[in-house]
């Protein structure tokens, strides 16, 4: 016979879901005035428009390495609404100028086609130089993603031209990694096949979800075959999705995923998948669907030319799929005895619920990471394993770098969500003596469409949250010995 306490466990840990008291009151003082600004630009009355004006926004340093940037932005026509609290498309040409000093913008790139969003690639750069750019569309310089409610910078990577209403803004190019180019892989993960509305925010209520516009592709399908496309184009050897492949774990959704994801090569070959919270059902089949053949039914250790990639089920374990995720004891101790056998060798680990959450603008909820203790015990073994180099998650949907306080050699790095805004992936460019990490969106003019909706998922505050307080939260460069690992056959 079972005691009150225990038939009850099931509530308790649906409960345990919602974020506590502390977290509430701290997001919630965050969250307010941006909200209600929201809810009062939603209800004013749209003026009277002519079709020649024009506003540029929401500019963005997307990606930035040594040698180039992408740089993106949005024109709208002012006065005019799309429903959503966004100005309609204003079709026209986009340029950026730049130059090393910001008296002297003496240099420019454009795109080959007029369009409402912008992305313009800046490439010959030099390293370690600092650069100062403005974007203008029919000569309106457009103006930041504000992301102040997490004290963040959209545009660059000082502070240079903020609040100027038009910059020029600042960046300044790092170094390469170190040594020869050995191999790139695409990290991404949430593509949520399946699902039809972006951004139903479990514990913010009141927050309405954003759907694609009729007539259009299912935003899911045409943010992964993008992703595909764009990963590809930009030399990506192999990619890893972390989870969440669909919104539901349907074998329907899960197929459709499958021959979106063979669009970029074999699975087992060039692309590994694991399951996320989203991808359990009862039929099992995510694993029926990318069939793992490793060591146990969810998870597996592969040696790709001396680079070790371990993929983690995150979430092997009964339950709703909004609690902490959790990897089992027989999982965990497989993980702790692959360290402990090959510390050295360099190690790339990626699974779908990260290891901790820090600076969250949302309440964080124990739903959001691995569970505490075996996050605990995953760190002590990359503390003792000084090959592992990096560690990709997704389920937070947003790009967010964290070094590991007692694993420092470690970079934790969640990945934005494939399936909206900013969209995308990041890619990991391995040298022999360290790696680079940059965040791509997907290129595709569909893709952009969708990703300027989706930005209004959470009353338009998603971009806070979702693309990178900083510069260095999506791209950023460490050195590693990585001189072990070799360059793939026919790929270098």
């Amino acid at each position: 016979m079972r005691c009150c306490f225990s038939a009850h466990l099931p509530a308790l840990a649906a409960l345990s879901a919602f974020p506590g008291p502390c977290e509430v009151l701290r997001s919630g003082a965050r969250l307010a005035p941006a909200l209600l600004r929201s809810a009062s630009a939603a209800v004013r009355r749209v003026r009277s428009w002519h079709p020649d004006d024009l506003t540029a926004v929401n500019l963005e340093l997307v990606t930035l390495t040594e040698d180039r940037a992408v740089i993106t932005w949005y024109t709208g026509i002012p006065g005019t609404d799309d429903g959503l609290g966004h100005p309609l498309p204003a079709i026209t040409e986009g340029e950026v100028v730049y130059g090393t000093h910001p008296a002297r913008l003496n240099r420019s790139a454009s795109e080959g086609r007029a369009t409402a969003h912008h992305q313009v690639e800046l490439t010959d750069l030099e390293p370690g130089q600092t650069y100062y750019y403005q974007a203008r569309s029919r000569a309106v310089a457009a103006t930041p993603t504000s992301l102040h409610l997490v004290s963040g910078n959209a545009v660059g990577t000082s502070a240079f031209g903020l609040g100027s209403g038009g910059g020029p803004y600042s960046f300044t190019t790092p170094q390469p990694p170190p040594g020869r180019h050995l191999l790139s892989i695409a990290l991404c993960n949430d593509l949520h096949l399946g699902e039809t509305t972006a951004g139903l925010v479990g514990g913010i209520p009141l927050l309405r979800g954003v759907g694609q516009q009729p007539g259009r592709a299912p935003y899911p399908e045409l943010m992964s075959r993008a992703l595909v496309a764009e990963a590809r184009r930009r030399g990506a050897d192999l990619l890893l999705a972390g989870g969440d492949i669909s919104a539901g774990g349907s074998a329907h959704d899960l197929g459709e995923a499958r021959r979106i994801l063979d669009g970029f090569g074999a699975h087992g070959e060039d692309y590994f998948v694991v399951r996320g919270n989203h991808d359990r059902s009862k039929d099992d089949a995510f694993n029926t669907t990318f069939p793992g053949g490793g060591e146990g039914p969810g998870y597996f250790s592969r040696d790709l030319g001396g680079l070790r990639i371990i993929g983690l089920d995150t979430y092997a374990k009964s339950g709703n799929g909004a609690d902490a995720g959790g990897l089992g004891a027989e999982q965990l101790a497989w993980f702790q005895g692959q360290l402990r056998q090959q510390p050295d060798q360099p190690t790339l680990v990626f699974g779908h619920h990260p290891l901790t959450v820090r600076d969250s603008l949302f309440p964080v909820t124990r739903g959001q990471c691995l569970e505490r203790r075996q996050a605990r015990a995953l760190v002590d073994a990359y503390a003792s394993a000084p090959g592992v180099f990096l560690h990709h998650a997704g389920h937070t949907h947003r790009n967010k770098r964290t070094m590991l306080t007692r694993a420092p050699h470690v970079t934790h790095q969640e990945v934005a969500a494939a399936k909206e805004y900013p969209g995308g992936f990041t890619l990991v460019r391995i040298h022999s003596g360290g790696y680079a990490l940059n965040h791509f969106k997907a290129g595709d003019v569909a893709a952009r469409q969708w990703s300027e909706r989706s930005r209004r998922v959470a009353a338009g505050l998603w971009p806070h949250h979702a693309l990178g307080r900083s510069v260095t939260d999506r791209n950023s460069v460490r050195a590693h010995d990585l001189s072990g690992v070799m360059a793939l056959a026919g790929r270098e």
